[in-house]
């Protein structure tokens, strides 16, 4: 590990609070529908976005409108709970890798129709981001959600993987 000056360690701890700042914004803005005005602003212009059974979406604008969607017709509500963030820090400050568990309990619409409107589930899994910096901000390059449960509360444990 190369000897860093106080400055560099100062921007360094910086950086990892502003990333943890981004994950609790991004956590807020799911628990608004995934409201496209707080999300938006999270990913870089040409992030992507990704998770089993909710699709890949790329760039900041396509990313929000198809949260927002998933927030109105599939997770219609939901209160996420995000682990403390592993995060990593390139030497350059301008890139990072960050690593969160989520357990999430959520509202999910019955895509069948044939049960009640919205069921309560419960969902984990794990996010695997890259960030970079961009318009001197910490934003979202990519963002890989690997679900590991979604559970329909009155079912029987069903684990994805």
């Amino acid at each position: 590990m190369a000897t860093r000056t106080l400055s560099q360690r100062i921007a360094r701890i910086e950086a990892i609070t502003e990333i943890q700042q981004l994950v609790g914004r991004y956590a807020h803005g799911a628990d608004r529908h995934n409201d496209a005005a707080l999300m938006a602003p999270l990913f870089s212009h040409n992030a992507v976005w990704e998770a089993r059974g909710f699709g890949r979406h790329q760039g900041r604008d396509v990313i929000a409108t198809e949260l927002a969607r998933i927030g109105r017709e599939e997770i219609v509500w939901s209160a996420h709970y995000m682990t403390p963030p592993v995060i990593d820090v390139d030497d350059d400050l301008l890139q990072a890798r960050c690593r969160w568990h989520l357990w999430e309990l959520a509202r999910i619409q019955d895509p069948s129709g044939s049960g009640p409107s919205a069921a309560a589930h419960w969902i984990c899994g794990e996010y695997d981001t890259s960030l970079i910096v961009e318009k001197r901000r910490w934003c979202f390059k990519q963002l890989d959600l690997n679900l590991r449960l979604i559970h329909r509360h009155d079912a029987e444990w069903l684990p994805l993987g």
